[in-house]
């Protein structure tokens, strides 16, 4: 799912979808604006337009060959403005709200994730001559949009355990890390056919010397133009879901110590090196078997009189010597261990929360803990005993489960689209591209 984007400079280039005098002090002056299209109740004018496009642009300056021609990103800038004022609109129309301390929180993240201050991010805003306020109705659209896909896709994305099956005997979860190394011949914008060429066979005189014996990482800093060529292009252990896609089937067929022929990408010719590979090993834990004892906080019963509650029963146990499961059953009020004696079973210690967690790390086998709260109520604890179980398949099967989870939403909210679309009022005014709304058109 969609979410609040961190980046900085990706959320400027977005910021083309408002209207205003910032947007509008990025392009030249023109003399009338005039409306491209109509989304239900909302216009897009050619000034929005013009400002989104412009910031897409900007965004791919350094490689403007991956972007298509002008007409066709204009449709397809345009495609996405439609597409977010109609998701706003079903926002608000089905009661979903984005407070102003909502809008607070997400811009001090947007800040911290790009190690800068709420005052340092306004200033970078206005250097690139974007309005905070525009920011801040661009964040509250995000939100908007975030909470929407999960009302949609909730409950219509359970994963059976036939369908874990069946997706784990396919062999379609990819599991390790690869260590790589490249060396990038890169091309320049534009480039034509003799560049390309002449790149190409630079990059195969380079694999041949390193064929003749020329180390890798020599070769990458006197003949790469990637960034990391001082480092010897390395690329460090990453996940194969991490590696670049134009790499990806190649480097699985790969044996440590291979060497790629020339590999053709966006910004030229990559040799790859595959240093090492190596596979996920077991995931052992540390889990834990405990007992326990809640007496929960209500308007019936306050902090106060759930602690002193806990700490008789607690007393009972340690000074009185009663029995802790005896006690559980009869006193605790967590309707799902109760009956079993307080009996928590076998658990990862993160399972409970981190009320829990922070208690039983501290305590030894047969200890019972000082009465601690929780968001449920007062709490004791009882350690039984700590053991290291092997959860690789639990995990894998956890892994599996969270891909297919995540492609059943992905399509639910497609189809949820196509149909916001298909019931939407759409007309498109943009020159040699208009159409209008397919509720509008007459019938065959």
């Amino acid at each position: 799912m969609n979410r609040i984007v961190p980046c900085l400079c990706f959320l400027v280039c977005l910021l083309g979808a408002h209207s205003g005098a910032q947007a509008q002090a990025l392009l030249p002056a023109q003399p009338l604006d005039h409306i491209v299209a109509i989304a239900d109740d909302s216009v897009i004018l050619q000034s929005e337009l013009d400002a989104a496009v412009a910031n897409v642009l900007q965004q791919y300056r350094a490689n403007p060959q991956q972007l298509p021609p002008r007409d066709v990103l204009e449709r397809q800038v345009l495609e996405s403005l439609v597409m977010m004022r109609l998701q706003v609109q079903r926002a608000k129309d089905t009661g979903i709200r984005v407070s102003d301390s909502d809008i607070d929180q997400a811009v001090q993240r947007v800040a911290e994730n790009n190690k800068m201050t709420v005052d340092q991010l306004r200033a970078s805003l206005a250097s690139q001559h974007m309005g905070y306020e525009d920011f801040r109705d661009h964040i509250r659209d995000q939100i908007l949009v975030q909470r929407l896909q999960q009302r949609v896709v909730q409950g219509q994305s359970n994963v059976s355990d036939s369908e874990i099956d069946i997706f784990l005997a396919s062999n379609s979860l990819k599991s390790g890390q690869v260590h790589l190394q490249h060396i990038l011949i890169g091309l320049p914008n534009g480039a034509d056919a003799s560049q390309i060429a002449a790149a190409r066979a630079k990059a195969d005189e380079v694999k041949a010397k390193i064929d003749a014996g020329m180390d890798f990482t020599t070769a990458a800093i006197q003949y790469s133009s990637a960034q990391d060529a001082l480092q010897g292009g390395d690329l460090g252990w990453r996940g194969y879901d991490e590696v670049p896609e134009a790499f990806a089937n190649l480097v699985e067929g790969m044996k440590p110590g291979d060497v790629s022929q020339p590999l053709r990408g966006p910004s030229g010719f990559h040799i790859v090196k595959l240093v090492d590979k190596r596979t996920e090993g077991k995931q052992v834990v540390t889990e834990y078997h405990a007992r326990h004892i809640l007496i929960k906080v209500s308007e019936l019963t306050n902090s106060a009189d759930a602690k002193k509650r806990i700490e008789d029963i607690r007393h009972r146990i340690v000074d009185g010597h009663e029995d802790f499961a005896a006690l559980a059953k009869k006193d605790s009020q967590d309707p799902n261990t109760a009956s079993a004696g307080g009996d928590m079973g076998w658990f990862p210690i993160d399972q409970y929360g981190s009320s829990v967690a922070n208690v039983v790390a501290t305590l030894k086998d047969g200890e019972i803990s000082q009465p601690f709260e929780s968001d449920l109520g007062w709490h004791i604890l009882q350690l039984e005993g700590t053991r290291q179980q092997d959860r690789s398949k639990e995990m894998k099967r956890d892994q599996a489960r969270e891909v297919i989870r995540n492609r059943k939403a992905e399509q639910a909210y497609e189809d949820f689209l196509r149909q916001v679309r298909s019931e939407a009022y759409i007309e498109i005014r943009l020159p040699g591209a208009e159409s209008k709304s397919e509720a509008e058109k007459p019938a065959p």
